[in-house]
């Protein structure tokens, strides 16, 4: 890319050099729809500035470091040495003994003594401003996209809580392949096998509470249920793949 200058005062400056934590998305995202037995029935074009158009490294870092440390319990706590039982007394005189002079048994130098500047119970939680979460949120969703790891259910189906049919239809999506090497009689091979949801973390993406599909997914390892209207960027970049309803990415698509 050339570099251009503009004269400020008669003097060229040169341009700011781009940003590389922040990547801009241009151009409209196709999303595949698949229904519960993994078939293709669809796409959906997204347009990426629905979700800001920009995804910012910096604020995702920035944004899940403040969930992380919101959910810390501080419950830490350590004994000083005017804590710990035992006398204060001085062990032996200070000379004439030989030994290393030496204090109260209370001492973060022996054993059964204080820790020195320990942790104690304490508050990790901070806040960061609301539409800078909001836009975080959205720069997660909008990632998912443009790195091609959503994927847009027509229809679960379920009509009960079944785990078994949850995971048939994780199993039934295929998002990818991988080599996998084999040794027989000492012989070494490559397969290539097909990669599903189930094989991976997943966020599954619903426009309401679902308790079907909420109750079916919630004893599978790696999946975890959530309303669209709860997301935020630590659960959405947290499991590798988003699935949505449809009616959940329109239900995306109308918060700003």
């Amino acid at each position: 890319m050339a570099n251009t200058t503009a004269a400020v005062n008669g003097t060229a400056v040169p341009a700011p050099a781009s940003n590389p934590l922040v990547r801009e998305v241009s151009g409209p995202i196709t999303v595949k729809v698949v229904n519960k037995a993994g078939a293709e029935v669809g796409t959906v074009t997204i347009d990426p500035a629905e979700f800001g158009g920009t995804i910012n490294r910096q604020l995702l870092h920035d944004v899940v470091l403040m969930y992380r440390a919101n959910a810390r319990a501080g419950t830490h706590s350590t004994l000083r040495r005017g804590q710990v039982a035992g006398s204060t007394k001085k062990l032996f005189r200070q000379k004439g003994t030989g030994n290393a002079r030496a204090g109260t048994k209370r001492t973060n130098k022996r054993r059964g003594g204080g820790t020195a500047k320990g942790p104690k119970p304490r508050d990790y939680g901070y806040e960061i401003p609301k539409k800078a979460v909001r836009a975080a949120t959205r720069m997660a969703i909008l990632s998912k996209f443009a790195d091609g790891e959503c994927v847009v259910v027509d229809d679960f189906g379920l009509t009960a809580p079944k785990t078994k049919e949850m995971a048939g239809v994780l199993k039934a999506i295929k998002v990818g392949t991988k080599v996998v090497k084999t040794v027989e009689n000492n012989v070494e091979s490559s397969v290539e096998k097909d990669v599903t949801l189930l094989d991976t973390t997943v966020l599954i993406g619903t426009d309401k509470m679902d308790p079907n599909v909420y109750k079916s997914g919630r004893n599978i390892e790696g999946v975890r249920v959530l309303p669209a209207a709860e997301f935020n960027a630590f659960v959405v970049l947290k499991q590798k793949r988003l699935v949505l309803t449809k009616a959940a990415l329109e239900s995306l698509r109308a918060k700003k």
